[in-house]
């Protein structure tokens, strides 16, 4: 056996050791940490030379003369469109003239015969699409790349921003935003959307909210109920960009007053369950026992909106009259979307499309 090494010894070789490991841990703290900083600085250089490019091919006039002002649809999708053949049938019964339809999907995924079931996706997809992260700014620069892909067409004069996913949370603000974003303009909603070309047209050209939005305005992961984590909750921001950004953004350019303080679509979520579930960051979802004719009927039927936590109803009016609040629905299965299919419950003259 080889000697030993004397207890005294042994202590300062093991110190050095450690020294050693500590030092080594802290590069390659150091290393991730700049290779992150380097990631972001890249992915933010990239939007902006995306958006950038694509403003460039966008047409400024003041009106749109032409006699067929299209509707666009824009979807925003993890990759494939799981309900393509619900969005077929919708499209199928309307004119081609009259719409359009970007996708934004994950970079390189080509929408064709072998990825989508619609022959309306057929290409659709952006080239200039970027890595969408659920709950980061990531998601709002994918909007804004769909709506200024969607502004190059004139004749493109309405704008709705669709998904195959959703969610709903509340965010906070936060007064590092503070002096570019005060708080008495910081707004929340829906980030399903509608919205007016001169307004798609603001979204597109800012370049002072956005910025403080990808800086500060990030979300927190949800908190393990069975963990006590009340000290850290207490601390925790947590700050949806995209239920912010186009709301809050819409009102520091003084255009609150002349839009509708509503979403369009419809969302269900489940009061009487417990608070842990209740808290859920998921609407409900509705699946072929829930999604008949009644349902679809009720939803229809629906002409106001009651705020709680503002305590004032929304009544729903186009041009004075009063029409229905919701023109999409969601979260729908594929088996609701098969039952609203064999019922014959979608088509283009519908007042509300589901998905």
């Amino acid at each position: 056996m080889p000697p030993r090494l004397p207890s005294s010894r042994r202590g300062v070789v093991w110190f050095r050791w450690k020294l050693i490991i500590t030092f080594l841990a802290a590069l390659c703290i150091l290393a991730l940490f700049s290779i992150n900083r380097q990631s972001n600085s890249i992915a933010t250089t990239t939007v902006s030379s995306s958006l950038s490019v694509a403003r460039s091919r966008i047409p400024r006039r003041s009106t749109y003369s032409g006699d067929r002002p299209k509707l666009a649809f824009l979807f925003l999708a993890r990759r494939d469109l799981p309900l393509d053949f619900l969005w077929d049938k919708f499209f199928k019964g309307a004119d081609q003239r009259n719409f359009s339809v970007y996708v934004h999907s994950v970079p390189g995924f080509v929408f064709d015969e072998s990825t989508t079931r619609s022959q309306f996706f057929y290409n659709r997809q952006l080239k200039n699409s970027i890595e969408v992260v659920w709950g980061e700014s990531s998601m709002i620069a994918a909007e804004r790349l769909l709506l200024a892909s969607a502004l190059e067409d004139l004749s493109n004069q309405r704008f709705v921003l669709l998904s195959d996913s959703f969610r709903d949370k509340d965010g906070r603000y936060t007064m590092k935003m503070f002096p570019v974003i005060r708080r008495e303009k910081w707004r929340k909603g829906s980030q399903w959307i509608s919205l007016i070309r001169s307004h798609a047209e603001v979204v597109v050209d800012d370049e002072t909210v956005f910025p403080v939005f990808q800086k500060f305005c990030k979300r927190s992961l949800p908190l393990d109920p069975r963990k006590n984590w009340l000290y850290l909750k207490k601390r925790r921001h947590n700050c949806i960009p995209d239920e912010h950004y186009v709301q809050t953004l819409l009102t520091m350019r003084g255009l609150e007053n002349i839009m509708e303080r509503r979403t369009v679509t419809y969302t269900t979520w489940n009061l009487g369950a417990r608070k842990a579930e209740a808290r859920s960051w998921h609407p409900l979802t509705f699946t072929s026992d829930n999604s008949g004719a009644e349902e679809i009927q009720g939803i229809k039927k629906i002409n106001h909106v009651y705020y709680e936590s503002e305590y004032r109803t929304e009544w729903c009016r186009a041009n004075s009259e009063p029409v229905p609040c919701f023109l999409f629905a969601r979260k729908f299965t594929r088996g609701a979307a098969m039952r609203l299919l064999s019922e014959g419950l979608v088509d283009s003259s519908t007042d509300t499309t589901t998905l």
